[in-house]
C-alpha cells in the first residue's frame, strides 16, 4: 500500500491581533467663550449749552440833539409910567 500522505498542517495561521477600536477622540473644550463685556447705554450727548447768545449790544438811542426851541427874544417889556 502507498505510505500515507505527509501529515500538513493545512489551517492558515490566525490573523495577527489588531486592535482596531478606534481611539478616543481628543478632549476638547469646547464651551463658548463669554461674550465681550460691551456697555451699550448710548454715550451721554455732548454738552451744549443752547441758550441763544446775546444779541450783539447796540446802543439804539437816537442821537442827542439838543431840541429845546430857543427862548424867544428878550424884550423889556417894562410898564409904561404914568
Amino acid at each position: 500500500s502507498p505510505p500515507p500522505p505527509p501529515y500538513v498542517y493545512n489551517s492558515p495561521p490566525p490573523p495577527p491581533y489588531v486592535y482596531s477600536s478606534p481611539p478616543p477622540p481628543p478632549y476638547v473644550y469646547k464651551s463658548p467663550p463669554p461674550p465681550p463685556y460691551v456697555y451699550s447705554s448710548p454715550p451721554p450727548p455732548p454738552y451744549v449749552y443752547s441758550s441763544p447768545p446775546p444779541p450783539p449790544y447796540v446802543y439804539s438811542s437816537p442821537p442827542y440833539v439838543y431840541k429845546s426851541s430857543p427862548p424867544p427874544p428878550y424884550v423889556y417889556s417894562s410898564p409904561p409910567i404914568y
